[in-house]
């Protein structure tokens, strides 16, 4: 199998020379991508072929069911790494409907240590549990849970000192909410958005 993925890459590689010769060259001298995105690792949801954008228009970070932990250093670290050296000026939390992460955070089942990451979900789901409840079946609820993890990921983006920081020195930076569907390969605006301003407070330069 890896011969056949290695084999893959040399065809790719080499249609890409064909279509623009100089392809590889521009995009090896410089990395300076419009986007930030924070999604999930399913491997149904590659943002640059879901968002059709060409590698090095997008700078990814991604985990478990795209949940925002204010101590996961990873994450912090491609945040900062973003904003700072690469001057995004567009931030994308982007989660899926069929998610098996939050899936995993609404079973009653033992998933290790993917029970610690889970947790700001379950919680969301104990907090939402009333707006939930009126959601049909349990698809249609764990949907709905999925997109409230959007919103809270997009929350909490915005109040990491990075983008408060950004936001003090005037970056124009806003954080979008966006939820993808495996049925119909469609990204859906959830309109939360967070630009310069809002939910921002003193913070050293």
């Amino acid at each position: 199998m890896l011969n056949s993925l290695l084999q893959r890459n040399a065809d790719w590689s080499a249609e890409r020379h064909r279509a623009d010769p100089g392809y590889f060259t521009r995009l090896a001298s410089q990395q300076a991508p419009e986007f930030f995105w924070i999604g999930c690792s399913d491997s149904r949801v590659p943002a640059n072929v879901v968002a059709g954008l060409d590698p090095g228009e997008v700078f990814v970070h991604r985990n478990v069911a795209n949940v925002v932990h204010s101590s996961d250093m990873n994450l912090l670290s491609a945040l900062e790494f973003a904003v700072d050296a690469l001057q995004v000026r567009e931030i994308i939390l982007c989660g899926h409907y069929g998610c098996g992460g939050v899936m995993a955070a609404t079973e009653n089942l033992p998933h290790g240590l993917a029970d610690h990451w889970l947790e700001p979900i379950r919680r969301l789901a104990r907090a939402y549990a009333i707006d939930l409840a009126q959601e049909q079946d349990m698809e249609a609820r764990r949907d709905r849970l999925a997109e409230f993890n959007v919103i809270e990921g997009v929350r909490r983006v915005a109040e990491t000192p990075i983008m408060q920081r950004a936001w003090a020195r005037r970056a124009d930076i806003r954080i979008h909410g966006l939820i993808y569907g495996l049925k119909d390969g469609r990204l859906r605006d959830l309109d939360c958005t967070v630009g310069p301003g809002q939910f921002l407070r003193e913070v050293a330069e």
